[in-house]
């Protein structure tokens, strides 16, 4: 395998919110891929003994944690890399998603409250600067 996944959520989180974070932000990053992307995904079916399918990536998915400081700091490598990354922010939790946008579009960069940066690309490129931040527990 070459290519894995990154999520790195705010270690302040509670379990649920950084469950709900992950998923939104992985969901991005699957609707965002382009085709040759999508292909590194590895997306397959797993076939139990019975003829079920559960569809799953065939690679690795990691769950960091960091600070506000480590997330900025993940986004903007990933982007420098041109890595494919999406991100969850504080304003877009809580009311409808028109109010969640609205309230996003009136925060400047440096106001943003992250809830998490997700990525996904090589292993070798993520791991330059994803391998100093702890595993998610």
């Amino acid at each position: 395998m070459t290519h894995k996944f990154v999520v790195v959520l705010n270690k302040t989180l509670e379990p649920g919110v950084a469950l709900n974070a992950a998923s939104h932000m992985v969901a991005a990053l699957v609707a965002r891929a382009t085709d040759d992307q999508r292909a590194e995904m590895r997306i397959i079916d797993y076939v139990d003994a019975d003829g079920g399918t559960h569809p799953s990536s065939a690679l690795s998915l990691i769950v960091l944690r960091g600070s506000q400081s480590e997330l900025r700091a993940t986004k903007a490598a990933a982007q420098e890399r041109a890595l494919l990354t999406t991100d969850f922010l504080e304003s877009m939790t809580v009311d409808t998603y028109v109010e969640q946008l609205e309230r996003t579009s009136k925060l400047h960069a440096g106001e943003l409250t992250y809830y998490g940066v997700a990525v996904f690309g090589p292993i070798e490129t993520l791991n330059e600067f994803t391998r100093k931040l702890s595993l998610w527990r």
